[in-house]
């Protein structure tokens, strides 16, 4: 929206999630209701994922215009005469009336402890969150469990988490450049089963085992890499990864007596070096 007037009564930059909570914002801080508030965007870098979650926020420039302002101040009224009150009377309880003690001692009465340690079950939540995801998404899908998770490595000593894969026809579109859109529907998905089981998720979601195949492949490369190290003495450095990615190259050539692997590069441009030992 365009500045109409340079005769502003009040003006400031709000920052929030969206332009309308930027104008809630300065329409509670000056008391004035939203419509009358004019403004200018200075800064935008919302983006939602997969157009569920809204990440990022908006700056705005906002403006009270100085004929606006004049008229939302209201006039103090004159106080009216202060007039002598007649006596109160407290009317007697009704004999059926329950003390109020009784009602408080219901409403401090501690939950049932059976309940709060029952487990909810992590599966069907999960199974669930994925198909109603699917659903809005309009995919047509199914969602298939690979791994009920819950068992022990006992090398590393990790717990394998619930594994979900997702088939049909086309799901390309669920994967992405690189998995990124993989990457953002499993986040969503450990988001909204955490609200309902109350903790984070040891969730993994797959479509049509597109991570089982690229973990396959990373480890055949790594162990390509290995072997050109071996042979060269020169370190070589992967292109860039996603953590999971990484960590799969690591525990590739983690046993490995003649090379060694590091993260090196910063947020989306971190990668893998194959160094020699």
């Amino acid at each position: 929206m365009e500045e109409k007037s340079r005769d502003v009564r009040q003006k400031g930059e709000y920052s929030a999630k969206s332009v309308k909570d930027a104008l809630d914002l300065a329409a509670r801080d000056w008391g004035v209701s939203p419509g009358e508030l004019e403004y200018k965007i200075l800064r935008d870098t919302t983006h939602t994922i997969l157009g569920f979650v809204r990440t990022g926020e908006i700056t705005l420039s906002i403006w009270l215009p100085a004929a606006t302002a004049s008229e939302s101040v209201a006039p103090v009224a004159e106080p009216e005469p202060i007039k002598e009150s007649e006596p109160v009377t407290t009317p007697e309880p009704a004999e059926d009336v329950e003390p109020v003690e009784a009602v408080v001692e219901e409403e401090d009465e501690e939950p049932d402890d059976d309940q709060d340690d029952e487990a909810v079950d992590l599966e069907p939540v999960a199974c669930d969150t994925v198909a109603t995801l699917l659903d809005k998404m309009g995919v047509l899908a199914a969602v298939e469990v690979v791994d009920r998770g819950g068992d022990t490595d006992p090398v590393t000593g990790e717990i394998s988490p619930l594994l979900l894969n997702i088939v049909g026809d086309d799901l390309g579109m669920l994967i992405g450049r690189r998995g990124e859109t993989l990457r953002d529907l499993q986040y969503i998905a450990r988001l909204i089963v955490s609200r309902r089981i109350g903790h984070w998720p040891d969730l993994v979601v797959d479509v049509e085992g597109y991570k089982a195949r690229r973990a396959s492949s990373l480890q055949a490369l790594a162990q390509r890499m290995a072997d050109q190290v071996r042979r060269t003495g020169h370190a070589v450095t992967l292109e860039p990864m996603p953590a999971y990615e990484r960590r799969i190259v690591h525990l590739a050539l983690r046993d490995d007596p003649d090379v060694y692997t590091e993260s090196t590069g910063e947020d989306e441009g971190r990668k893998v070096q194959v160094l020699p030992r």
